[in-house]
């Protein structure tokens, strides 16, 4: 139920448009007879819209106006005055009341502006929801000459529902680059789904992506739809298919040329429709000639190859990168707006991105906005690391040689583990550790832990 709160010095009068609210808009109503007390209530209580008296004593409505702008407050202020002086009441509207009324005026208006606040601060609501979403998924943020060489793939690519193949470095935004064929696709109203083959267990590839009957193995308690079938005549995104075990790879390829599967227990042949993205960060020409992927797979995925250019490769759009990603940030944290310094976007365009591009600059915007108090972020809350500098770690012990070459393997460690995804087991192979439990102990010593 819609809870209003009626502020008033006279309680006849609170009591009165009480008694009215409930009565003809069915509000449940509170009442404070102070400004102090209604920022009290106001911080305590669910409120949905104020009725707030602008003459008061001690603290009076525009003080209360001024309280809640302070505090961020987005509860809709309906203001009122009995002097009949309207530039008051102007005033107050540009302190952020929603509008004003007359005490005069029949409860009937004050309940159809109580309906409207309430409108407005929905669909302001569903904007900033909107906005988030599409500042979270938009693929093609920038217009250097790399984003445009790239938006012409896409545009040319999407129509056509061969297999496409998308390469880039981790953090590049390949799964972006899918959903953007998708929605330029002829079936964007059919369902995309993604899957992260590196994320599978090796028993359940099978069963993810081609389904299984019921008793087909310990645990399959029901007939399950695999990804093939679930994604109708959509897309179907294989993140990291490099990862795919090799038995897998075959029945993948057998899948992609029949354009049938049949689940793990069944023997009925299943049609599929959906068009398949593959993506990978790994290079799989050298994976064909080490034996760790199937060169006629590589052949299949391969007959469109979109390639997704490194962030250092198009600094010019960091920038505009940058402040999407503050005003995401903000917006999700619900903190006021803020913005970065011109030398703060000078440091962050000069550093390379090498460990996760577009991922570890989000993780650097995140980080500067918690650090910095004002609205303004400036280059004293950019990371040590960004700024070309050592962290205080390397620097203590006078700089030795053996604190320098701490930090140096703890930076390294981070490094790949960031580019496996913190995959701890394919981080220690990619390392040449023995096994995982040595990683482990390399992190402890550290003290490195996932984000």
């Amino acid at each position: 139920m819609t809870l209003v709160l009626v502020v008033d010095d006279v309680p006849a009068m609170a009591e009165q448009y009480a008694y009215d609210l409930k009565r003809l808009g069915g509000y449940e109503v509170a009442q404070a007879q102070s400004g102090q007390e209604a920022l009290d209530r106001l911080a305590g209580e669910p409120v949905d819209c104020v009725i707030l008296d602008l003459e008061m004593p001690g603290m009076d409505g525009f003080e209360v106006l001024r309280a809640l702008e302070r505090r961020g407050s987005e509860v809709p202020v309906i203001v009122y005055t009995g002097t009949g002086d309207y530039e008051r009441c102007v005033r107050a509207v540009r302190l952020g009341a929603y509008n004003f009324i007359d005490k005069a005026e029949p409860v009937e208006r004050i309940v159809h502006e109580i309906e409207l606040a309430l409108e407005r601060r929905r669909l302001l609501g569903e904007v900033r929801t909107f906005r988030r979403t599409a500042d979270a998924e938009s693929p093609l943020i920038g217009n250097s000459a790399a984003m445009l060489r790239l938006r012409e793939q896409i545009a040319r690519v999407a129509p056509v529902p061969s297999t496409a193949l998308v390469l880039g470095e981790s953090g590049t935004g390949k799964e972006l680059v899918a959903r953007e064929l998708h929605r330029l696709g002829p079936h964007a109203g059919e369902p995309f789904l993604a899957i992260n083959c590196a994320a599978l267990p090796e028993h359940l590839v099978e069963s993810e992506l081609f389904g299984h009957e019921r008793g087909a193995f310990t645990g399959a308690a029901a007939t399950r739809k695999g990804a093939f079938e679930a994604a109708g005549r959509g897309t179907l995104f294989l993140d990291e298919i490099g990862d795919l075990p090799l038995a897998a790879q075959a029945k993948l390829l057998r899948a992609l040329e029949d354009r049938r599967v049949t689940r793990v227990g069944g023997s009925r042949p299943i049609s599929i429709d959906a068009r398949v993205v593959a993506a990978t960060n790994r290079d799989l020409d050298a994976d064909v000639l080490a034996g760790r992927f199937r060169e006629d797979l590589l052949y299949r995925i391969n007959v469109h190859v979109i390639s997704v250019p490194p962030l250092r490769e198009r600094r010019s759009d960091i920038p505009e990168i940058a402040e999407r990603l503050v005003r995401s940030i903000c917006d999700r944290f619900r903190i006021r707006p803020k913005r970065l310094a011109p030398d703060t976007l000078n440091l962050l365009m000069a550093y390379d991105w090498t460990r996760n591009n577009v991922r570890e600059l989000r993780n650097v915007v995140e980080r500067m906005i918690i650090a910095a108090d004002g609205e303004v972020v400036g280059p004293e809350h950019v990371p040590a690391e960004i700024r070309g500098e050592l962290p205080a770690s390397a620097e203590g012990e006078a700089g030795t040689l053996q604190a320098l070459r701490a930090e140096a393997e703890r930076r390294i460690i981070v490094a790949a583990l960031e580019r496996h995804e913190w995959h701890v087991t394919k981080t220690a192979a990619a390392l040449g550790l023995a096994d995982h439990a040595s990683l482990f102990k390399i992190m402890r010593r550290h003290n490195i832990k996932r984000p």
